[in-house]
């Protein structure tokens, strides 16, 4: 065999097919034609590979931590054509690490194991991801706050990537988890969905009840809505109400011929309970 020519690989099956003997020289043709573990890519070679990696459009996940210590936080992900894969966010000093996924879309993302590390009393991890481009979604855990669960479910990729961040933090007191139920009426033909968020805590978009389980560092929640109105001459108005005593906390509007996932929809302070009404407006278009 001529240096550096590889045999085809159907050639190297026939010399092993049913009752044929292969010779010393037929061997080292397949021993050739393998890598072995202690070998060195060239820099053509290591060019070529990184040119070949270049070009894959796989979705992917990468992550970067920082100050999270023993912390193995494992993310289980499911996709329409493989096994589920499992990525383990460790330690990276900041640095970022990236694997490609498996398989093809739809992506399901789910908390699949975390290992942690002792805290200090008034520390904890605060997480942060993005399921799509367009928003962030941001938790703490760990120090008894179990608001990630074993099954938590991060959501589905929009998207080719995943980006996840975890940070320790230190806010100088205990934190508790408080719980606002929100009843959700769409009273319109269009499909709309709604965002909320508080301090170092947001919440995925959904069109269904829902109940936060954001903290006492600052009781409030902000509310966004997502719909696409490009098709429609009429607004549409989104009111939140005090379930408990129907008041009128804040009025957003969607306005018609537009479409956007970032329709603000005002801030409520230490409210249980809440109902948010989407109608038509009369007055808005």
């Amino acid at each position: 065999m001529e240096e550096n020519k590889l045999t085809p690989r159907e050639e190297l099956k026939t010399y092993f097919e049913t009752g044929k003997h292969p010779t010393q020289g037929q061997f080292s043709e397949l021993i050739d034609s393998l890598r072995h573990k202690k070998d060195v890519l060239t820099n053509k070679e290591m060019a070529i590979l990184a040119n070949s990696l270049a070009l894959i459009d796989n979705a992917f996940i990468y992550y970067s931590t920082n100050d999270v210590g023993n912390l193995k936080f494992r993310i289980g992900i499911s996709s329409q054509d493989e096994e589920d894969q499992v990525v383990t966010v460790r330690q990276t000093d900041n640095a970022v690490e990236k694997q490609f996924l498996l398989g093809s879309a739809p992506y399901t993302f789910k908390v699949k194991e975390i290992s942690e590390e002792t805290l200090k009393e008034t520390e904890y991890y605060l997480l942060r991801y993005e399921i799509s481009q367009s928003y962030t979604i941001f938790k703490l855990f760990g120090n008894g706050l179990n608001t990630i669960p074993e099954g938590f479910d991060l959501g589905s990729l929009e998207g080719k990537r995943l980006p996840v961040f975890i940070y320790k933090q230190n806010f100088g007191r205990k934190i508790n988890v408080l719980n606002t139920n929100i009843k959700f009426v769409n009273k319109t033909e269009v499909p709309i969905q709604y965002r909320v968020s508080a301090s170092s805590w947001s919440d995925r978009f959904r069109a269904e009840n829902s109940v936060t389980d954001h903290y006492d560092i600052g009781d409030h929640l902000s509310f966004n809505y997502k719909a696409d109105l490009t098709g429609l001459s009429q607004s549409v108005r989104c009111e939140i109400f005090d379930e408990d005593t129907n008041n009128l906390l804040a009025t957003g509007f969607l306005y018609a011929g537009q479409s956007q996932d970032a329709w603000y929809g005002g801030d409520i302070y230490e409210i249980r309970n809440v109902r948010i009404e989407c109608s038509y407006s009369i007055n808005e278009k």
